[in-house]
């Protein structure tokens, strides 16, 4: 599994800091992802409303057998099922990018 890390914070149940991709992995990990691309995308949005507040905006490209024969929505209520509760902090805004194994993920640049 690939995996981008950045440097957003949150605490940990102890108390310590903890990367919110981290947080974001932890829960997105019951959908078994073959890939997984978390991007703090929150320095872009410096100045939004949401941002001001201090909650991030992320995007999330998931690759898992769990979406096979899912529609879009589907798949995004899945991801939102496994992370929902973390909006609309610490994280403000969330873009899905979720795809079956067999489907191909668009061209990068």
């Amino acid at each position: 599994m690939s995996v981008k890390d950045t440097p957003a914070l949150t605490r940990s149940r102890q108390g310590g800091p903890v990367s919110m991709t981290a947080t974001l992995r932890e829960r997105l990990a019951p959908l078994a992802p073959s890939a997984l691309e978390i991007r703090d995308d929150s320095p872009q949005h410096a100045g939004h409303a949401g941002a001001a507040g201090g909650a991030g905006h992320f995007s999330v490209t998931i690759v898992s057998e769990h979406f096979l024969g899912m529609t879009r929505l589907a798949r995004h209520r899945a991801v939102m099922k496994c992370v929902g509760d973390l909006i609309p902090y610490p994280v403000h805004a969330l873009a899905i990018h979720a795809y079956a194994p067999d489907e191909s993920l668009p061209k990068k640049g």
